[in-house]
């Protein structure tokens, strides 16, 4: 997307739904930032806006509000926006002739349900032209990546993948699992479908090459072999036992492994076997033959990798009851990688190349593709989306749906787990919502909750205190909506639970009052699970009663007695302390969601010590990073004696210029 150029176009769309007064547009934006960020997307893409009037029409809705815009447009290409009332984006879609693609939609007759329904809530357009079709697929699927609009295909999960670093900054390269921005010196190998395959190819690569997992700072301490030695998993390079050049062999021989060449390996480690057992090195031998049965072992649970695919991403799509399944297989240098299922959501209305199409555009927004996809659906422009991820990875892709051969029998295996996992997912939604009718039916709510918030903290006598916040509804634990909240009372004793919570719900009602008073997100609570009992439950009504807020059921779950799991107690606002029978299933649900509360809670907490233990008074002192402050403590063992230095000894650590000395002397000097 880089090398797009701005077309140099504006022009001016009428708007239908209400006047708004004479300032720069972006009334139909949630949020200044938003918009700020959507200008520098357009920049960088050569997108032009056209912007509405700031003369508006009465009030339009549907068909007529469609309508009325025809007259502005023209055949450029570019990404449209559908608007309701008010201005939350329904739709956002892309065309090759913005003036065609819009008269389609104000036509009545021969659209869906969903379209039509998506028409009729229509109060405005928006509209942005690119200079070719390409940037404007491009733009649609960022900004639906962006916007999330209700009627758009949306792919929920989009977590990052891990991929294995061959570490580049040693002489003895360490092997490691990697995720996030490759910003490490290295060569990379991925991506895998999940922590597990990542865990199970380094095993392999362990017992098979003795390569090192240790960090640097470990290696540099090591005075003896450490486990991994003892067990065969590495060859000892942190004491000596493997030269420079050997251990430098097993590294590439290891990066051929990953690139899909075996069969050369293995050849070379029987030569090396023979040899050893000739020269009478027995123990060698020996070691060499373990490497080859364990390289045996893995090609042979190997077998099932595919042979014409070097590099590629299987795609398979399951619809039904209204629900979709897309199942990614990862193909790299011939080997299978691991799968990943994805559950899009749709309305039941869409045809599956649309459904497809956006998953593939989605999918592919933030991630590099490979030189090959294979698709079980086609697309309904394919040759467009292939030109478009050509151009951002800088090299041809390739789309393809097979019809046979060995590319055909991978898109059936994929689409037979997207089918099952399908399945599997309809049962524990239907799980799902029986527990929590059932928990509506314990508790007396109104209905069945849609989105329950559990809340808990996590502390040490005060210290490090965070709160933690997550999310179940009827698709399960939300791990995206989760929060933390750093504690920062500073007149709270420590130690004080009540006050930690009040605080906790304080901030987090306080937010959705501003930001959503209307209560129209969908991220107001309709239950609040509180981890504590009637004292909790007191101190969160109080302040929720201040706020105003007093309309949102809570239940304070408390351990009961002899703090036995299935002896819980649950306290209400006015009602006696009540209690489940133990082999009831809404209990065991509860306890899932504190147990995933407490967890949450403990996992910040940790995080948020363990930062603090590793924290120095040079974190502070400006234009000091982590180059500059590991050359700090290495010259003056630590940061005590460096905020004793003077400034000729601040001036002789290397990396130091005088400017920063004398900044490094003031910051410690001043403020001391």
């Amino acid at each position: 997307m880089s090398g797009f150029k701005n077309n140099g176009k504006m022009r001016v769309a009428r708007n239908c739904p209400r006047s708004y007064p004479q300032v720069p547009w972006m009334p139909f934006l949630l949020s200044p930032v938003r918009y700020r960020a959507e200008q520098e997307q357009n920049r960088i893409t050569g997108a032009t806006d056209v912007t509405p009037s700031s003369k508006q029409d009465t009030a339009l809705r549907g068909y007529d509000c469609i309508q009325s815009y025809l007259r502005t447009l023209d055949s450029s290409p570019g990404v449209y926006r559908m608007l309701d009332a008010e201005s939350r984006v329904l739709y956002v879609g892309k065309a090759r002739n913005l003036k065609n693609r819009v008269s389609n939609y104000a036509r009545p007759g021969n659209h869906s349900p969903r379209i039509t329904r998506m028409i009729q809530e229509t109060a405005a357009m928006m509209f942005l032209t690119t200079k070719t079709e390409t940037e404007a697929l491009l733009l649609e699927q960022n900004l639906i990546k962006q916007l999330k609009p209700r009627y758009n295909v949306l792919l929920r999960d989009d977590k990052s993948f891990p991929n294995i670093l061959v570490s580049q900054s040693h002489a003895f390269p360490q092997i490691k699992k990697h995720r996030g921005a490759k910003k490490e010196t290295g060569r990379y190998y991925g991506p895998f479908a999940s922590a597990g395959a990542v865990n199970r190819t380094l095993n392999q690569l362990q017992r098979i090459f003795l390569l090192r997992n240790c960090s640097d700072s470990d290696f540099e301490t090591r005075t003896r072999p450490c486990l991994q030695y003892q067990i065969k998993r590495c060859s000892g390079p942190c004491v000596g036992l493997v030269s420079e050049a050997d251990y430098a062999k097993s590294v590439a021989d290891a990066e051929k492994f990953l690139s899909g060449r075996t069969k050369g390996i293995q050849e070379a480690l029987a030569a090396q076997m023979s040899d050893a057992s000739a020269a009478m090195e027995f123990e060698r031998a020996a070691a060499l033959r373990d490497r080859i049965k364990a390289l045996t072992q893995v090609q042979s649970a190997q077998g099932i990798n595919p042979q014409t695919v070097a590099e590629g991403d299987i795609i398979a799509l399951h619809i039904d009851g209204g629900q979709a399944c897309v199942q990614v297989f990862f193909i790299r240098a011939n080997q299978n990688w691991g799968n990943h299922d994805y559950y899009p959501r749709i309305s039941g209305d869409e045809d599956r190349s649309e459904v497809m199409e956006a998953f593939v555009g989605q999918f592919y927004a933030n991630r590099e593709p490979p030189r090959a996809i294979i698709l079980s659906h086609g697309l309904d422009d394919p040759e467009l989306m292939a030109d478009a991820l050509s151009e951002k990875a800088g090299r041809k892709v390739e789309i393809t749906v097979p019809q046979r051969g060995e590319k055909a029998e991978l898109v059936n295996g994929a689409l037979r787990n997207a089918r099952e996992s399908l399945a599997r997912k309809m049962s524990e939604s239907a799980t799902q919502g029986r527990l929590l009718k059932g928990l509506a039916q314990a508790f007396d709510l109104d209905a069945p909750p849609t989105r329950i918030e559990v809340y808990d903290n996590s502390h040490i006598q005060g210290a490090h205190a965070v709160g933690a916040m997550i999310v179940a509804g009827p698709e399960g634990f939300e791990k995206n909506q989760y929060r933390k909240f750093n504690i920062r009372g500073d007149d709270l004793t420590p130690g004080d639970d009540f006050g930690m919570m009040k605080e906790v719900l304080t901030r987090r009602f306080k937010r959705l009052l501003k930001e959503d008073p209307d209560r129209k997100s969908g991220v107001w609570p309709d239950l609040l699970l509180i981890d504590g009992g009637a004292g909790q439950v007191s101190a969160v009504r109080q302040i929720m009663t201040e706020l105003g807020v007093d309309d949102v059921p809570m239940v304070g779950v408390a351990k009961g007695e002899d703090r036995d799991a299935g002896k819980e107690e649950f306290h209400r606002t006015g009602k006696s302390v009540m209690a489940l029978r133990h082999n009831d299933p809404v209990l065991y649900f509860i306890q899932r969601m504190r147990d995933e509360a407490h967890r949450f809670a403990i996992g910040t907490h940790r995080a948020k010590r363990t930062k603090a233990i590793g924290a120095t008074p040079l974190d502070d002192v400006p234009g000091v990073g982590a180059t500059r402050k590991r050359a700090l403590l290495a010259h003056f063992g630590s940061a005590k004696a460096v905020a004793r230095a003077n400034l000729a000894d601040l001036k002789a650590v290397e990396g130091v210029s005088d400017n920063m000395a004398q900044t490094i002397y003031d910051y410690f000097h001043e403020n001391g």
